[in-house]
């Protein structure tokens, strides 16, 4: 019952933020980037919920449960690096276009209608197929919690995220966002010490899941490998850890959810601030959690299906109180994504498909209520397909995130480092980029697999890589690129800011000290108890 009511409130709170934030949303401007005037603290609450969803904190615990907590740790490592080398290598140049969508973003960069709609076009499909996986992981968790059944749990959490969405827009996402981030992140912190206290506390629940029957080499750091595991080689392990890492460094540094916050930013300082503090705040949750929930294995290794570890853990293993905050944080973690999922897809559908939005001919009243109906629109949609489509949360969010790395990826950083790329090539580029990885993953369903170097994301980035740079050597640039890429390489003049440039200039003081400390208590309390198993 406490489950429910903790439940029921923060539904609550998230539909009053929308309905009170509504009202002061009076431009386009406003309700798609915030009036560009979002604080550090916005834009990286923002950045890290939007990313954190049931993904994380149902399919990759999950994942950790099952055998493999060491190997999420090293592909976060190399992800978590893709929020401070998207922002410096291209989030702030983002932020200069002064585009209010990343779709106009490259239609403004390689002066192209064409490319504009087929990046408006690739972030409906793949950003819709991500809010289905998170949509539905919300579902299964609501669900459970609250004793109803699926497809009652889908259309309340629907009700809830559309609600605040398409009233609020930027305005109600961000601050929801950070406020889910501030509570998922209490809940991560409270929660996972207690889990290890009840499977027998530091160092015995390290040095119990180390050594676990059930679970051999669950703390190891390639996992669980061998015959009929999901990994093959302790080698091959390693490998899908850096290449995954890779592959989600690229997503986190150009997919349209998390780099659209940079445009919402004060400054260029707030978007660099916020990236590094979003790398920290990354590394130190996943550390937290896939530890924690990994070591669930030592009292319960049975749990079915494993992507619902955290919440058996809260509703079994922690006092009533926290697991109502834990539940509720996770829950968070899905509605935040959501809302952000669901304000890219409006706002690509009505700016970037529509001619008279594109165009600008729409007053902010006729434009505001334009997107808030093809919000709307978009929403009804995604219930539906949630209702049709068995859950599959970590999978579709996999696949559905690294078509932005691979089909977007090339055409993002050669707008900013390139002289001679062309619209066509950055058009082709990013078709053949998603082929590649809707092909990679059709020869996967019919059974054929894959070395692990040619992981469907792999061959999409090569192919959109190899596409641009060939078809720029036959192709000319107009001299509508070539100006608009010069005014983003010319450092605007509000930026020159000596107190902000010398507060901006810490950050990776702090982003070093960060690391070490993570180190040190990863030595401690996990390398330590590890090497007296061993011994």
């Amino acid at each position: 019952m406490a489950f429910s009511i903790g439940i029921l409130i923060s539904f609550i709170i998230f539909i009053g933020i929308g309905i009170g934030l509504s009202r002061k949303v009076s431009s386009i401007e406003e309700y798609y980037v915030n009036g560009r005037n979002a604080s550090t603290l916005l834009i990286t609450g923002s950045l890290v919920a939007s990313f954190l969803s049931t993904v994380a904190f149902m399919g990759e615990v999950g994942f950790s449960y099952d055998g493999y907590p060491i190997l999420l740790l090293i592909l976060t490592i190399f992800n978590a690096s893709g929020y401070v080398f998207g922002v410096l290598f291209f989030g702030k140049y983002l932020r200069r276009s002064k585009a209010l969508t990343l779709p106009e973003y490259f239609g403004k960069r390689y002066a192209s209608s064409k490319v504009r709609t087929l990046t408006a076009a690739t972030t409906i499909i793949g950003v819709s197929a991500y809010l289905v996986a998170v949509t539905q992981g919300g579902a299964v968790l609501l669900s459970e919690i609250l004793g109803v059944r699926y497809a009652i749990a889908l259309i309340l959490m629907w009700v809830v995220y559309t609600s605040f969405t398409t009233l609020s827009g930027a305005k109600g996402v961000l601050v929801t966002d950070t406020f889910m981030f501030l509570l998922f992140s209490i809940a991560t912190f409270i929660s996972i010490p207690l889990i290890i206290k009840a499977v027998g506390g530091w160092p015995g629940a390290i040095t119990k899941g180390a050594s676990l029957m059930e679970r051999p080499d669950l703390l190891s750091w390639h996992g669980i490998t061998g015959e009929g595991a999901y990994m093959g080689t302790p080698g091959e392990a390693l490998a899908w850890a850096i290449i995954m890492g890779l592959v989600w460094g690229f997503v986190i540094a150009v997919s349209p959810w998390q780099t659209s916050r940079y445009l919402m930013a004060k400054n260029e300082h707030v978007a660099i601030r916020s990236g590094v503090i979003a790398m920290i705040s990354l590394i130190t949750l996943y550390l937290f959690l896939q530890i924690g929930t990994s070591l669930v294995s030592v009292v319960n290794p049975n749990i079915e299906p494993s992507e619902k570890v955290f919440i058996w853990a809260a509703q079994n293993l922690l006092p009533t109180g926290v697991g109502v905050i834990a539940v509720s944080g996770i829950l968070a973690a899905a509605i935040s994504s959501c809302s952000t999922f669901l304000q890219l897809i409006g706002n690509s559908v009505a700016r970037d498909l529509l001619p008279n939005a594109q165009e600008g001919k729409l007053s902010n009243k006729k434009a505001l209520k334009l997107n808030r109906l093809s919000m709307f629109g978009v929403s009804v949609v995604i219930l539906l397909i949630t209702l049709w489509q068995p859950p599959s949360v970590m999978w579709i969010g996999y696949f559905a995130a690294t078509l932005f790395a691979a089909s977007w990826g090339p055409a993002a950083f050669f707008s900013i480092y390139s002289k001679k790329v062309t619209k066509t090539a950055a058009f082709w580029s990013i078709i053949l980029g998603f082929l590649g990885v809707v092909g990679g993953e059709g020869l996967k369903l019919l059974g054929i697999t894959l070395p692990i170097f040619l992981h469907p994301a792999i061959i999409g980035f090569s192919l959109s890589t190899i596409t641009i740079i060939v078809v720029s050597q036959f192709t000319v640039v107009t001299e509508q690129e070539r100006v608009f890429r010069a005014e983003l390489l010319r450092l605007p003049v509000e930026e020159m800011d000596v107190k902000e440039t010398r507060l901006t200039a810490r950050y990776p003081y702090y982003l070093m000290a960060s690391g070490v400390i993570l180190i040190i208590l990863t030595f401690i309390f996990y390398y330590l108890p590890i090497s007296k198993v061993a011994q």
